[in-house]
């Protein structure tokens, strides 16, 4: 059974804020407003910890993903001080959406992320 509550909501839509900001400035803000200054991101492809690293993960998606969004499938569920949510990267051009996966987010009380634990679903070959 899950208390999803407005905590765990929060959280995730400043992390997509976060994935889909792309001009330096507020990308920079967006991860300060997401994530603790000691906060982490872990996924198959990297192992980060603060917010400059934080910051470089997310610009490099863009880079190789250019045109593309984040967007969240399905709902936020959570307990305690952890969520989880499914998520998809989508073309804005075709709508494709050739990368998916789930994260499992912990956060601190005063509900910015300390740590990110990313799964891929669906990665296209050669990314």
């Amino acid at each position: 059974m899950s208390a999803n509550t407005d905590r765990h909501q929060t959280a995730a839509a400043r992390y997509f804020e976060a994935w889909n900001a792309t001009e330096p400035e507020a990308l920079a803000k967006a991860v300060a407003e997401a994530w603790t200054p000691e906060g982490g991101y872990t996924d198959p492809l990297a192992d980060v910890t603060g917010h400059a690293q934080i910051t470089a993960v997310i610009a490099a998606a863009h880079e190789q993903f250019p045109g593309f969004v984040f967007r969240p499938l399905g709902v936020v569920d959570g307990h305690h001080d952890t969520a989880r949510f499914g998520w998809e990267l989508v073309n804005e051009a075709d709508g494709s959406a050739p990368v998916a996966g789930f994260d499992v987010v912990t956060l601190s009380e005063d509900g910015r992320i300390l740590r990110v634990l990313g799964f891929l679903d669906r990665v296209p070959a050669g990314a």
